[in-house]
């Protein structure tokens, strides 16, 4: 099993790591709006977290041999599915047409209280 790791996206703020490749297959951990040099969340917004949150998973997958074509599903999780339909929009933006499976469920508070976290599964080139 190799663990990824990469300055582009946060490090991460516990016991884990941003990733897992294993036969081929890249899990990858939650991530969120962080600026991966400061570790502050970026924005209060669904939108400009979102964009984050996605540019930080894409820069995950990448440093493990993926990328946005490359996922097979995506579990996301969401403060407040008031949101949804914005979030809806910048995933589509971020995603293109590749769209993988996804859940999508509304959970009381995420870490450092953003507003969206999202891990993938992927396929490693």
């Amino acid at each position: 099993m190799k663990k990824v790791q990469t300055e582009k996206a946060p490090a991460a703020i516990g016991p884990y790591v941003q990733a897992n490749v294993y036969k081929g297959i890249i899990y990858t951990s939650g991530q969120i709006a962080m600026n991966p040099e400061t570790g502050e969340v970026i924005g209060t917004d669904i939108a400009v977290q979102t964009k984050q949150t996605l540019t930080n998973l894409y820069h995950v997958l990448a440093e493990a041999g993926g990328d946005f074509s490359t996922v097979i599903k995506t579990t996301c999780f969401i403060s407040d599915m008031a949101n949804f339909a914005v979030f809806n929009q910048v995933y589509e933006e971020m995603f293109g047409k590749n769209f993988p499976a996804r859940s999508c469920v509304e959970v009381s508070r995420l870490p450092k209280d953003v507003l969206i976290e999202v891990e993938a599964i992927a396929v490693a080139k």
